[in-house]
């Protein structure tokens, strides 16, 4: 057949062909080929035997106890997930003794060479179905292990390796190869899944610490922030891009950052200042000066979210908690003060109210007596009854989880009508000058 018409990708590929077929016919044609297939076969069965009587013994020895929870158990139970790896291994170890006695003796070992390599991409199957448990790796070692591990095992891994280095992309003043690409498209797949799962950790790790809560939200993001970029400087080493040719690319997004993401550095230096300050925090209730009522849930490098009492996000900017007033209702360490207002009727001894009042809504399991006790007011005369209104501390909020003036409002009802004090109803008088009509 006449290559010099093919594409050059495949006339290549039926080169490999050609000399694979020559390999063969070797192979089937030399006794020393026969030796080492018969060396193979033996190393393979002795391994089925070995292993088969090794694993359950390994297995009954490293198995701890359901209940211990140790880290020298976590330790052995890690190591029992490689248990299947036993066989190809074993299988790899007495095929390199049998190949040290062939290349001794026949002075080759093509063949009992070629066998190692499918050990190892036996293993490479066995350890991405059986061992890999995390979906992201699973599907990494389907794709890109076993394919790597195959073309090792018909030794065509240094010419695929050779093919990816010469093969160059350029973009503008960058240059990489294929090889390049494909070395991080696997390493940033690994690093950024280890950047998360070891930032997943580290979260877990501060948030179990007794720091101010302000603080511990900066640890994680710090934490996130070194880990990632660590992650991303090794990557750009990994595919051998000169850091120098991004000083221009990092030069323009600080012009961008000077011209059109203003709003967008003042709220993220802003979320800094407020981390480091914690003059507002996850957990805290807040009123922002433009009316903005809510609990913050999630405080991230733009912006705070705030939960309504009915449900409702509210996304504000940092930039509001540092440039206008804020009320914080769940300062540390602070109570709030509530007032709960009512009325009695004219005809009621007004004398007695207050009394009656503070010693009923000190009865209440969360008002406090500090900083200061229950304190029933006189408020004024209203149109149809005199209003009071009973102040309490306590240390929460007046929210739908805690409803301290609704409980309050009833104590107050309880010991008023137990004294025999009425609460007012709106009254009329209806004066008629003139008599009534159709009197004389």
């Amino acid at each position: 057949m006449d290559t010099d018409t093919l594409p050059p990708f495949v006339a290549q590929a039926l080169d490999y062909l050609a000399q694979g077929w020559d390999i063969a016919q070797g192979w089937l044609l030399s006794p020393a080929a026969w030796s080492q297939f018969a060396i193979l076969v033996v190393a393979y069965g002795l391994a089925v035997v070995v292993s088969r009587m090794a694993v359950p013994r390994i297995a009954k020895v490293l198995t701890p106890p359901a209940d211990n929870q140790s880290a020298l158990a976590t330790a052995r139970r890690f190591v029992l997930q490689f248990l299947p790896l036993l066989l190809p291994l074993i299988a790899f170890a007495l095929t390199g003794v049998g190949e040290q006695a062939t290349r001794s003796i026949f002075g080759s070992g093509e063949v009992i060479a070629f066998g190692k390599r499918v050990f190892i991409f036996i293993a490479a199957r066995i350890f991405v179905r059986d061992i890999l448990k995390v979906p992201f790796l699973k599907l990494l070692g389907k794709y890109i292990l076993i394919p790597v591990a195959a073309l090792y095992a018909v030794g065509l891994l240094d010419n695929a390796t050779l093919f990816l280095e010469d093969t160059r992309v350029q973009i503008g003043n960058i240059g990489f190869s294929l090889m390049a690409i494909v070395r991080g498209v696997i390493a940033g797949s690994i690093l950024f899944w280890l950047g998360g799962w070891s930032n997943q950790q580290s979260a877990d790790y501060i948030e179990q610490q007794e720091i101010r809560p302000s603080l511990r939200t900066l640890l994680i993001k710090a934490v996130e922030f070194l880990i990632f970029g660590a992650a991303f400087l090794l990557l750009m080493n990994i595919m051998g891009i000169n850091l120098s040719a991004l000083a221009v690319l990092g030069g323009a997004i600080g012009v961008g950052l000077g011209f059109g993401l203003q709003k967008i550095a003042s709220n993220f230096i802003s979320g800094v200042i407020l981390l480091l300050e914690g003059q507002a925090t996850v957990g805290d209730y807040v009123e922002l000066d433009g009316g903005e009522q809510g609990k913050i849930v999630k405080m991230m490098a733009r912006a705070a979210i705030l939960e309504t009492f009915d449900g409702r996000w509210v996304v504000v900017p940092n930039e509001d908690f540092i440039t206008t007033r804020v009320i914080n209702y769940s300062d540390s360490g602070s109570a709030n003060r509530f007032e709960a207002p009512f009325s009695v009727t004219y005809e009621t001894d007004i004398n007695r109210v207050p009394d009656i009042v503070e010693r009923a809504v000190a009865t209440h399991k969360d008002v406090l007596s500090e900083p200061f006790p229950p304190d029933c007011e006189l408020r004024g005369f209203g149109e149809s009854g005199v209003d009071f209104a009973c102040e309490f501390w306590v240390n929460g909020l007046d929210d739908g989880e805690h409803k301290y003036t609704s409980d309050i409002l009833f104590l107050i009802w309880n010991a008023l009508k137990d004294e025999g004090i009425e609460m007012p109803y709106p009254r009329r008088v209806i004066e008629i000058k003139g008599g009534m009509p159709g009197q004389d």
